[in-house]
């Protein structure tokens, strides 16, 4: 079964500076981890808001929005493709991705089976 990872964070809160040469040596370790055991399948982080754009539609009209976008106080500011055989794999996955970014850092992962039909 295949799982999208959504990483949300408010980056009113996030650190300034980024993750640190240690949570990149660390997260670089457990992506190794995750491809060698046949897990990840893809991963990356997004581009700052400032540059997305967003097309709304409503009653038939789209209209495109260019960022940056000040309503927001969550972003997906990345990305994890999972291939586990279960929910809990993917979960437990998950939860050793955020172990590693320590308590300096306050993120939410969405995790979502890919619909295979």
């Amino acid at each position: 079964m295949r799982y999208l990872m959504l990483i949300r964070l408010d980056p009113a809160i996030a650190p300034v500076a980024g993750p640190d040469p240690a949570l990149q040596a660390d997260m670089g370790a457990l992506i190794e981890e995750m491809t060698k055991a046949g897990v990840l399948l893809d991963t990356a982080g997004l581009r700052p808001m400032e540059e997305a754009t967003r097309i709304r539609l409503s009653g038939g009209a789209q209209t495109v929005l260019d960022g940056p976008f000040t309503e927001s106080k969550e972003i997906i500011g990345g990305y994890c493709l999972l291939q586990a055989r279960s929910k809990e794999e993917a979960v437990e996955w998950g939860s050793r991705f955020l172990r590693v970014h320590g308590p300096e850092w306050t993120m939410e992962l969405e995790i979502r089976e890919l619909d295979q039909s």
